[in-house]
């Protein structure tokens, strides 16, 4: 039994080794999804800001959505988000883009729990299901935490580019925010699971 543990702890470390000495490269495909912009979903420490990496800006938000009701996810108290940015392209108002991507993914897995599993199909299918095309008719979507449909019945980012869905598997779904300069699978894209 000994023996076991003793070798888990060992794979386990070289498993570490690894990780930590061969980093995630960006892909040279254009078409190939980015590392560029990584969401942590841990909160910042109080009055700390996690440090960027060069090239990089580090964005605290801070979600200012009301307490939730029971017909709406509850909004995101924290993320820490770092992103590439271009300095000529400003920042839409109102609450910061990855507060908005973050209640985004609230909004998702608040579906996902109450139905055992991820809305599907194309952005206007999950955005109605979302907004309360669904068998209980919940609606998750809130314009209190950021998140807004077009007239098309799409969900959009900030910037009023159409979010794109990947679902990866009935609980778990990437969603993709083209960023400020409105195209898909570039450095500024926004992305979280």
């Amino acid at each position: 039994m000994r023996g076991r543990v003793a070798a888990a702890l060992l794979l386990c470390a070289v498993a570490g080794v690894w990780w930590y000495l061969h980093p995630t490269r960006t892909p040279a495909t254009p078409n190939a999804e980015s590392p560029a912009t990584k969401i942590n979903y841990q909160p910042a420490p109080t009055g700390v800001a996690p440090e960027p990496t060069p090239g990089e800006t580090s964005i605290n938000a801070v979600a200012t959505a009301p307490t939730a009701t029971a017909s709406e996810p509850a909004p995101v108290a924290a993320a820490v988000v770092s992103q590439k940015t271009d300095s000529n392209v400003p920042a839409p108002p109102g609450l910061p883009p990855a507060t908005v991507l973050e209640n985004m993914r609230m909004a998702v897995r608040e579906y996902g729990s109450r139905f055992a599993g991820n809305p599907v199909g194309t952005n206007p299918e999950i955005t109605q299901a979302l907004n309360g095309g669904n068998p209980k008719q919940i609606k998750f979507i809130s314009p209190e935490a950021g998140l807004q449909i077009n007239g098309r019945g799409e969900l959009v980012d900030p910037w009023g580019t159409p979010y794109f869905f990947h679902q990866l598997s009935a609980i778990e779904m990437e969603i993709r925010s083209a960023g400020p300069d409105k195209k898909m699978w570039t450095d500024d894209d926004l992305v979280i699971k």
